[in-house]
């Protein structure tokens, strides 16, 4: 399958209340992660990296940081006079913002006809992970699927409408279940990257729009695992679903792991971000950093270690920050002490200031606060 013969439309507001003190100010794709990238640039540079050309984004709300991170799509080499990158508008025809992936997928009909590609990716932006679209594509078209869902195994996300699957010796999709509400357990279960052909999806959405269907999981797919061939495809890689504060905590601490740095930042298939080149990080006399992901224009003069810095941080002397995510330009004062927080963009910690809360119940600072 030739890639430029695939669309690719990412949902940016999918899942957007799991982590709803991240997303107060913007959407679930613009949430900053790993020191300087967001959570779209990895399916977004999934696709661009397989040959994907056009890529519409869907926004709902607080989508300005989104506007500001992607602009014109030159990072990710979709600044075209043909095709490129497209902001697909929250408003359905007048009436208001939609309401879920179908009233979305509908609003923007005119958009996905018009498109002249055969195939469609269509991705959530709440998925860390780095895979090669191709070869999906690729099993996608040798299978002669209709739909391919990529799964992956082990504790379903807490999150609604997930589906688990139950799958034929060779991958196709034999039962799907769908809950619309989070539960716990552990499985198979769909990973929000699917492919389809082009007609299918607007026949699909058409049907859903005349029989007053609401649930893309439940209403397009399990209605159809009996009428059309939908096939399982492993995601074999590292992927992470984030569904709470505390996988967006755990997400991260795990890059602290070369293996899984390694994974996720592969050098064959390149993230690709918003560059904002800045100065070399300085580490003061007397500093110390130990086991920490730094982005540039740091200044260390205390004590980091086991933490995700962001650019633009200052760790101001005696200052001791451990299993922490300090976001980009926030200030930790003299002798203040962080233990297990996540602290927003351009925060401030006063001297002698003293925050401590567990890996398993990180405490959140919000952007712009000072203590």
């Amino acid at each position: 399958m030739r890639a430029n013969n695939v669309l690719g439309i990412l949902y940016t507001d999918a899942y957007n209340d799991c982590i709803s003190d991240l997303t107060a100010l913007r959407t679930m794709g613009s949430v900053p992660f790993g020191a300087r990238y967001r959570f779209i640039d990895f399916p977004l540079s999934n696709m661009v990296n397989c040959g994907i050309s056009k890529v519409g984004v869907i926004a709902k709300n607080n989508y300005r940081s989104l506007m500001d991170h992607l602009g014109t799509g030159k990072p990710w080499d979709l600044s075209r006079k043909n095709e490129g990158l497209f902001l697909m508008p929250p408003f359905n025809h007048g009436k208001g913002s939609y309401s879920g992936r179908i009233e979305a997928l509908r609003n923007n009909m005119d958009f996905i006809h018009m498109s002249k590609e055969e195939y469609v990716v269509l991705c959530d932006t709440n998925i860390v992970c780095n895979m090669d679209f191709g070869k999906l594509l690729e099993f996608h078209q040798e299978n002669g699927a209709d739909i391919t869902l990529c799964y992956k195994e082990g504790r379903y996300p807490m999150l609604a409408n997930v589906m688990r699957l139950d799958l034929a010796a060779d991958n196709r999709v034999k039962k799907v279940t769908v809950s619309p509400d989070a539960e716990e357990g552990e499985g198979i279960f769909g990973v929000n990257f699917i492919v389809m052909n082009k007609s299918l999806l607007e026949r699909l959405i058409n049907q859903a729009a005349a029989e007053n269907y609401t649930t893309f999981e439940k209403d397009l797919i399990m209605k159809n695992v009996d009428k059309l061939k939908i096939m399982g495809y492993k995601i074999e890689t590292f992927c992470s679903v984030i569904d709470s504060v505390q996988s967006y905590y755990d997400t991260n601490m795990a890059l602290l792991d070369p293996a899984i740095r390694e994974a996720v930042f592969d050098r064959m298939n390149p993230v690709y971000t918003k560059v904002n080149d800045d100065m070399p990080s300085i580490y003061g006399i007397g500093s110390r950093a130990k086991n920490t992901f730094l982005a540039d224009g740091c200044k260390i003069d205390g004590e980091v270690e086991n933490s995700i810095l962001f650019r633009g941080v200052q760790v101001a002397k005696g200052a001791v920050v451990k299993n922490s995510i300090i976001m980009q330009s926030c200030y930790i004062g003299e002798d203040a002490n962080l233990n297990c927080v996540i602290m927003d963009k351009y925060g401030v910690i006063r001297p002698r200031k003293s925050i401590s809360g567990d890996t398993s119940y990180p405490i959140y600072i919000g952007k712009n606060i000072t203590i």
